[in-house]
């Protein structure tokens, strides 16, 4: 049996790379698994190696010390693979699929499994409706920033990719269906963006980039992308998009000078609870500021999608009410305006089938527009500081030497 390395939260700005035991078709106990789901067998899983397994902004949200992310949580659920084993109760995957793995745990069995809604799954979480990879407060099923991992469900969770050849030539555009493509593609979606729109972006992160390839995508007329970060803006500019450097001051002057007017169709929250201040109190973190501008900005009928990530638990919040994800909102004005909200996980399944044929048919090159960085597993302690640093990179980790 093959040993395995990982990925792990080490404590408040730190991860590091350790040795980890090679992946069961049963979960044992360890740094975050709930009790309830200790032991519990996974005849329908697969074993992955895997492929490419990137950083993720929510990531960092633990390893910066704002959740409460037990020490030795095994990070990790962008993650991409060929499958090395399955288990007895698999029936369709088999062993030398690469596959993409969204990044939220389904079990296809339950109520809200069956209307589409893998996002919130009832079966996966002892704790709560939703589950994924490598993160707290999520079941304890062990992340894949590592050599291997065990994905359940394999029939039901896996997108196998048609063609290997094909796929591994288009593997830094691919990795990204496990999660920001889909989930900013559907911030983008659930913010009405279509043909002719115009939409504002808050965020040039990989998501806020992702939600802008997003609406061009879907036709949207003009996207306008707002940050603090001129690197990050600069990414954005790169791929066709108008931007807001919030630094300067409130969106809402710097969109009219874009459209001539100081609203827009669609609003996108691609920051979420770690958000500052505009202009002066830029500095300041002000973790409502992102979804009242959004409501201010946006035009009367409008919609808002929210994929930005919003906590239930942050240590580190700013005053007793974010500590426990409470944020003073300006729900009056979003009522006055008829302003339609759209939150919680991205539910991937939804769309990463289409969204690959649109990377295989060369529609969409979203590894470029991310800049989809490789470094090895060794790296990661690296790609985290930088990336917490502000740097306008997406990166991958390459385990096993694919890439």
């Amino acid at each position: 049996m093959p040993g395995n390395r990982a990925v792990a939260y080490k404590g408040p700005g730190e991860v590091e790379v350790l040795d980890t035991p090679y992946p069961e078709f049963e979960l044992r106990d360890g740094p975050g698994v709930n009790p309830a789901n200790v032991g519990r067998k996974v005849p329908h899983g697969a074993i992955l190696r895997t492929v490419a397994t990137n950083i993720c902004g929510s990531d960092q949200h633990m390893v910066r010390g704002r959740t409460t992310a037990p020490a030795g949580l095994v990070l990790g659920h962008e993650i991409t693979g060929e499958v090395v084993e399955v288990g007895p109760g698999v029936e369709f995957i088999k062993v030398g699929d690469i596959v993409s793995v969204p990044f939220n745990i389904a079990c296809g069995r339950c109520k809200n499994c069956k209307e589409g809604k893998t996002g919130i799954c009832l079966n996966v979480n002892p704790e709560r409706p939703g589950s994924a990879y490598g993160y707290v407060d999520m079941g304890g099923w062990i992340g894949g920033q590592a050599e291997y991992v065990l994905v359940p469900y394999a029939d039901w969770n896996l997108l196998k990719f048609p063609d290997r050849d094909q796929a591994l030539e288009k593997i830094l555009d691919l990795t990204m269906l496990s999660d920001i493509f889909p989930t900013g593609f559907h911030g983008a979606v659930t913010a009405g963006v279509g043909p002719g729109s115009t939409v504002y972006i808050a965020g040039a992160g990989p998501v806020g980039i992702a939600a802008a390839v997003g609406a061009q995508l879907l036709g949207a007329a003009c996207v306008i992308v707002g940050d603090l970060n001129a690197e990050r803006l600069a990414q954005a500019t790169s791929i066709g998009c108008e931007t807001v450097d919030v630094s300067k001051g409130d969106p809402r002057d710097q969109i009219a000078e874009i459209l001539g007017t100081p609203e827009v169709d669609a609003g996108v929250d691609a920051v979420g609870f770690e958000a500052r201040g505009h202009g002066a109190d830029a500095s300041q973190e002000a973790p409502a500021t992102v979804l009242n501008s959004l409501m201010d900005v946006t035009a009367a009928g409008g919609a808002l999608g929210i994929p930005g990530l919003y906590v239930t638990g942050d240590p580190g919040g700013v005053d007793e009410a974010a500590k426990t994800g409470s944020l003073s909102l300006r729900l009056g004005l979003g009522w006055a305006k008829s302003l339609s909200l759209t939150t919680g996980q991205c539910p991937v399944m939804k769309y990463n089938h289409r969204l690959m044929q649109a990377i295989l048919n060369d529609k969409v090159q979203i590894g470029k527009a991310v800049n989809a960085t490789p470094i090895s597993l060794e790296d990661a302690p690296r790609g985290y500081a930088e990336f917490d640093g502000g740097a306008a990179k997406k990166y991958v980790l390459n385990p096993n030497g694919y890439l």
